[in-house]
C-alpha cells in the first residue's frame, strides 16, 4: 500500500482498498481484479488530463456538442457540424471559420467544438479577438512574446472569437502572421466573425500583410455560414439553454 502511494497510483490504491473491503470481488479471478484496478488508475489519470486541458483552454462558456438543438433556423447543417465534432479536421491540421450576424450562436458553437477537442485529447486555447491582440501587444512590450509564441505554437487548436472586430494595424498584423507561420499546416485555428470572409481584407491596414494572413487562414478551412435573427431576441433557441 505504501509503495503504491509513493508511486502516486491513487486510482489503483483506491480500487485495491475497495476490493479488499468488499466480498463482492472474492469470486473474481486475479486477472479480472487486476484489470479493474488498471482501469481505475487509467480513468483517474485521463480525467485529470481532461480537467487540465479544459482549464488551460479558458473557454468563454461551458458548451457541449450533445446539447445542440438543430431545429433552430440558423443554416446549421447537422451532418456537417457533427462531422466537425469528430475532430478529424484538427488531426488533419485544417482550419474552421464560423461566420454570421450577432447573436446566432457562433461563440457557443466554437466553445462546444473546443470542449469536444479537449475531450478527444487535443490541447486548445480560446481568446476573444480583442484579448488576443492585447496579449500580443503586451508580450512585445514586456519581452514575453517568444514565450507566448511558443505556447501558441504547441496548442492543437487556437480559437479566436469575434475575429476582426476591430481594424488591424500593420504592427499587429506582423505579430499575427508570426503566430500563424508557426501553426500553418501543423495546427488548427478556429475563427468566429460577424464579417463575411470576402470583407476581411479591408480590415487590415497593410494589404500585403492581409494577403499573407488570409492565405494561411482561409486555405484548407472548413466554413459554417450561419444566418437568421439574434437568438437573444428570439424564443426559438439553438439549444434548450438558449444557445
Amino acid at each position: 500500500m505504501e509503495k503504491l502511494a509513493q508511486m502516486k497510483l491513487e486510482g489503483f490504491l483506491d480500487g485495491l482498498r475497495e476490493q479488499m473491503g468488499s466480498p463482492a470481488f472474492d469470486d473474481m479471478s486475479f486477472e479480472d481484479r487486476l484489470g479493474l484496478l488498471v482501469d481505475r488508475e487509467y480513468t483517474l489519470r485521463e480525467n485529470r488530463r481532461l480537467t487540465r486541458r479544459l482549464q488551460e483552454t479558458r473557454l468563454k462558456t461551458r458548451a457541449d456538442v450533445e446539447d445542440l438543438d438543430f431545429r433552430a433556423k440558423r443554416g446549421l447543417d447537422k451532418r456537417v457540424y457533427l462531422e466537425l465534432a469528430g475532430c478529424s479536421w484538427i488531426s488533419r491540421h485544417h482550419n474552421l471559420i464560423i461566420t454570421g450576424p450577432t447573436g446566432v450562436g457562433k461563440s457557443y458553437l466554437a466553445c462546444a467544438l473546443g470542449r469536444k477537442a479537449c475531450r478527444e485529447g487535443y490541447r486548445s486555447i480560446y481568446y476573444r479577438f480583442s484579448d488576443f491582440i492585447r496579449e500580443l501587444t503586451i508580450s512585445v512590450v514586456d519581452g514575453s512574446y517568444p514565450k507566448l509564441a511558443a505556447k501558441l505554437a504547441k496548442r492543437d487548436l487556437l480559437i479566436i472569437d469575434d475575429w476582426l472586430r476591430d481594424p488591424v494595424s500593420a504592427d499587429q498584423a506582423r505579430q499575427i502572421i508570426d503566430i500563424l507561420d508557426d501553426r500553418f499546416r501543423n495546427k488548427s485555428t478556429l475563427l468566429t466573425s460577424q464579417a463575411p470572409v470576402p470583407s476581411w481584407h479591408e480590415r487590415f491596414k497593410d494589404p500585403a500583410l492581409a494577403d499573407a494572413i488570409l492565405d494561411r487562414l482561409v486555405h484548407d478551412a472548413h466554413r459554417l455560414e450561419l444566418k437568421g435573427d439574434s437568438m437573444r431576441k428570439n424564443t426559438s433557441p439553438l439549444t434548450e439553454n438558449g444557445h
